[in-house]
């Protein structure tokens, strides 16, 4: 992970380069640049996460609504981590099917930047058109000008939301209502089973590479596990981003249904998942993810060692620096 790192940090994000980025994918896919999320800074108390759970069918659903793009800050993904811990503690709890609740939006309205800063990359496809984000992925705000303790901070968080998710005894289904790039990638790839709305507008994928960074071994770990070996290879090394049908032919969602159907289709699912017994069904995941989850476990400290070497480098905080500057020039 080390000479991973040090070989992302040879490319020299200038901002000069930031600003001629955009991927091109050969599955037909065409966006803006690959782009971190600024959310505005939220004073607000409001819940990032709201969960409702069913006792008469044992299925909680947990809706995201952390505007404008579910991006996953230190905030988000502690209340996420709580509310994950919480429901696995909860014996009646026996499902879990995650979703977004935001409401369509355009980039005119929204504060997106392109950044390729980090190991994981937050990517937003957001047109002119109207579009919609299942998540968009990191945080930006959570990687700049920020203490090396505070940076290890976020990233256990982001481990843990995996960990907690990929581990989780219950049956878990992402029911993926919008684009779901890099880090919203993760999270859908981290459920038993992904159902993504059919909408040509929409995408998932771990594209890494397009930006000249590689993803952490436990992303590709988990990609491999969903697609195969080759197909995680093609789609990491040429850093796609799949349309819904593509991410359909290559594994990496399990349905596609009309977007107003995405919701009630999880539910539906949900019941075949939960006729399984669940020690049977809980044991068989153990067995299949056991060894997944040991390795992040077994170099959980020198992944977060490595991460905060790579991002508090003045040479990348600089570029931080610099293309902030330069949005805070474009919108005046």
């Amino acid at each position: 992970m080390a000479n991973v790192l040090r070989n992302s940090a040879k490319f020299g994000f200038s901002a000069g380069v930031l600003s001629q980025l955009s991927i091109h994918s050969r599955h037909g896919r065409e966006c803006v640049s690959p782009c971190f999320s600024l959310q505005q800074r939220n004073n607000s108390t409001s819940p990032k996460i709201k969960v409702d759970l069913d006792n008469s069918t044992g299925v909680a659903v947990l809706r995201m609504q952390s505007p404008p793009v579910n991006s996953l800050s230190l905030d988000f993904l502690t209340e996420f981590c709580i509310n994950l811990e919480k429901l696995e503690m909860d014996k009646s709890c026996r499902g879990l099917i995650i979703t977004s609740t935001l409401s369509k939006v355009s980039s005119t309205g929204l504060d997106i930047i392109t950044l390729p800063v980090c190991v994981c990359v937050c990517v937003c496809l957001v047109s002119q058109t109207l579009s919609k984000v299942f998540s968009a992925g990191l945080d930006i705000m959570e990687m700049y000008g920020k203490s090396p303790e505070r940076c290890g901070e976020f990233w256990k968080a982001v481990q843990e939301m995996w960990l907690k998710l990929y581990g989780s005894n219950m049956a878990t289904i992402a029911a993926i209502n919008g684009s779901s790039p890099a880090g919203g990638c993760l999270m859908s790839i981290g459920c038993d089973y992904r159902i993504m709305a059919d909408n040509p507008r929409y995408s998932i994928g771990l594209n890494e590479t397009q930006l000249g960074i590689v993803a952490p071994f436990w992303f590709k770990d988990t990609l491999v596990n969903t697609v195969g070996n080759r197909a995680a290879e093609l789609s990491l090394e040429l850093g796609l981003l799949y349309s819904a049908p593509d991410a359909l032919k290559i594994g990496l969602v399990d349905q596609l249904v009309p977007e107003d159907q995405v919701l009630s289709t999880a539910q539906d699912t949900m019941s075949k998942w939960l006729a399984v017994p669940d020690h049977a069904r809980q044991i068989t995941k153990s067995m299949m993810r056991k060894q997944t989850i040991d390795k992040l476990l077994s170099n959980r400290e020198a992944d977060i060692t490595n991460f905060v070497s790579f991002i508090t480098k003045d040479s990348i905080q600089r570029s931080l620096r610099m293309y902030l500057e330069m949005l805070k020039s474009r919108k005046a």
